[in-house]
């Protein structure tokens, strides 16, 4: 990208927050923290036994309720 003086502008750097600070996971996260596929995760959402987020595109989990759903027992199965 080119300014209007010529020089080269860099895009800003991604900050990276450890999953443990972060207050919304994303899909691949969650699925990683509740040590599931993202198939597995897709159905639970899909059931609504885990609450989401929207933000633009993004489908968000926050992390307090994947620390509640770990917190639990589930002997039924995740997909019927």
């Amino acid at each position: 990208m080119r300014s209007l003086d010529g020089e080269n502008k860099k895009p800003p750097a991604r900050i990276t927050v450890a999953v443990e600070s972060k207050i919304l996971a994303s899909r691949e996260e969650a699925a990683q923290m509740l040590s599931i596929s993202q198939r597995a995760l897709d159905y639970l959402i899909a059931a609504r036994r885990l609450p989401t987020r929207r933000i633009g595109g993004r489908v968000l989990i926050p992390v307090s309720e994947l620390r509640k759903y770990a917190r639990t027992d589930h002997p039924e199965r995740i997909v019927a």
